[in-house]
């Protein structure tokens, strides 16, 4: 596992939901990217890693995507539930 070399950013609030939801799942950013796609959703490797590390902005379609298939709530990636 390589750690994250950049700090975190401010770009978005969900980055660091949104790697303890795919951590928590056991799953690798490949698997969530292969998702994503499954569900319209085209982002490469170094977008997800960007976004785990808030230094992207999220769409809302990207949200919403995330979410379903991390099975958490729009709220709780938004840091608006626990």
């Amino acid at each position: 596992m390589r750690l994250r070399k950049q700090e975190l950013g401010d770009r978005n609030l969900i980055g660091a939901r949104v790697e303890a939801a795919r951590k928590k799942r056991g799953m690798k950013q490949k698997e969530l990217l292969a998702q994503l796609q499954v569900n319209g959703v085209d982002m490469n490797a170094s977008g997800l890693s960007k976004l785990e590390g808030q230094i992207r902005y999220v769409t809302d379609v990207e949200l919403v995507a995330l979410a379903d298939i991390l099975e958490v709530s729009v709220d709780y990636l938004l840091g608006r539930t626990k």
